[in-house]
């Protein structure tokens, strides 16, 4: 027996909506497979663009940006790539986000090479690897000269106050651009007070100071006598032996602050400024002025804390950038003549001295 009309026509209508559906079914799985395949080449791009390198930047081998204090992510990406630092905003900002670095990123200076990539520049602001600008303060300055150098440092931020004299530890300091001057002072008179705090515990038996702020006054006429490290124990020793045996410090040093506090006269001093009666005139006052006359540093600090054992009480200059010393008065006048008649031959012309 055939099957009718009426039930091959059944089986069609069955097969219609089959087949409709396994179309639709082929042309779902096509489209996610091209869409896997396009979310797959744009995860690799976003990767290629995050860990490769960089763009060659706008200023050639290395850019610096200035990231201000508040910034949030959006502002630094635009900022990074308006400098050419980024090749894509977006990436970075997606980066950040999903690395959780985004609540971590500093403000600050930063310099970024041509070609560096994007995962390293983010690294970089996690990190806060800001950079480091270098203050040297040379030892033997005032406290105002020390404050002018701050000032006149750009980089940095506020007004510091002048410090007492001889608080300040003469070094080379790392800054970084917007810090506070005041902040900055600040360190400096703490690795003073650290180092200070060091050497006053080993310090030699015998010395004639109360407290070691005392040993900072001496230190500081110590490093005003002479710009050679070597020296500063002997002149130390000097100084130290004149104390002991009652005799005056006699510093010129120490009236040229009383005059200037401290800055160049430009000058000589004067016979008149020689036997003013000043606080810090040494020819005039017994022992040690009031307070340090300059901010001696590291060697000058332990030749006064640690002096060599000398029998010398005088010294004087001898023609070459440093000094000659004397146990005795007669043998100071010998080397005093000497140290006239270089003086002679430097202020007269060439050819009247014989």
């Amino acid at each position: 027996m055939t099957p009718g009309p009426r039930r091959a026509s059944r089986k069609s209508a069955r097969a219609k909506p089959l087949t409709a559906l396994r179309r639709l079914l082929v042309g779902l799985f096509s489209a996610a497979a091209t869409f896997g395949v396009v979310l797959l080449l744009a995860v690799l791009w976003a990767f290629w663009i995050f860990q490769g390198p960089g763009p060659a930047t706008h200023e050639g081998q290395a850019t610096t940006v200035v990231l201000r204090k508040g910034a949030g992510l959006p502002e630094i990406a635009a900022n990074l790539q308006r400098v050419g630092v980024l090749r894509s905003r977006s990436i970075f900002v997606a980066a950040a986000q999903l690395t959780g670095a985004a609540r971590a990123l500093k403000a600050g200076e930063y310099e970024f090479t041509a070609r560096e990539p994007m995962a390293s520049v983010l690294d970089q602001l996690k990190a806060g690897r800001v950079v480091r600008h270098q203050i040297t303060i040379p030892e033997g300055l005032t406290s105002d000269e020390v404050v002018d150098i701050l000032a006149d440092f750009s980089g940095l931020a506020g007004v510091a106050p002048t410090p007492p004299e001889g608080s300040i530890l003469p070094e080379t300091y790392a800054v970084q651009r917007g810090e506070d001057r005041a902040a900055v002072l600040r360190r400096m008179m703490d690795a003073r007070d650290k180092l200070l705090t060091s050497l006053w515990e080993k310090r030699a038996e015998g010395l004639p100071f109360k407290t070691p702020e005392e040993a900072v006054i001496l230190a500081s006429i110590v490093e005003k006598e002479t710009g050679l490290a070597s020296e500063r124990p002997r002149i130390a020793a000097v100084f130290l032996n004149r104390l002991a045996r009652g005799i005056r410090l006699e510093s010129d040093p120490t009236i040229i602050y009383g005059i200037s506090r401290g800055r160049p006269l430009g000058r000589g001093i004067r016979q008149s400024e020689l036997v003013a009666q000043t606080p810090y005139n040494t020819y005039r006052i017994d022992g040690m002025p009031p307070t340090p006359i300059s901010n001696p540093g590291r060697a000058a600090l332990a030749a006064v804390l640690d002096p060599p054992k000398t029998d010398e009480l005088f010294f004087v200059a001898d023609g070459r950038g440093g000094h000659v010393f004397a146990a005795s008065f007669a043998q100071h006048q010998v080397n005093v003549k000497k140290w006239r008649v270089v003086e002679a031959k430097r202020a007269a012309p060439e050819g009247t001295v014989k």
